[in-house]
């Protein structure tokens, strides 16, 4: 199983998922970086994120899709 991201921390799409047709087409596509907020309990390995600039919440996402943004990205 992948390492998940830390709570509440910027996270961005994989490299494998961000060249998805399906995924570039989502609305929280446009809306990266995300915030992590954590693992849905009775769903798991699906989270809930918000997008960072604009507030929005997404949730029931692949938590394996994403990871943390470098320091050097922020």
């Amino acid at each position: 199983m992948a390492k998940s991201p830390r709570k509440l921390c910027l996270v961005k799409l994989k490299k494998k998922w961000a060249c998805e047709p399906t995924i570039q087409a989502s609305s929280f596509f446009k809306d990266l970086p995300l915030v992590f907020l954590g693992e849905i309990p009775n769903m798991p390995e699906h989270g809930i994120f918000v997008g960072h600039s604009s507030g929005h919440i997404y949730s029931g996402l692949h938590i394996e899709q994403f990871t943390e943004l470098l320091e050097s990205e922020i």
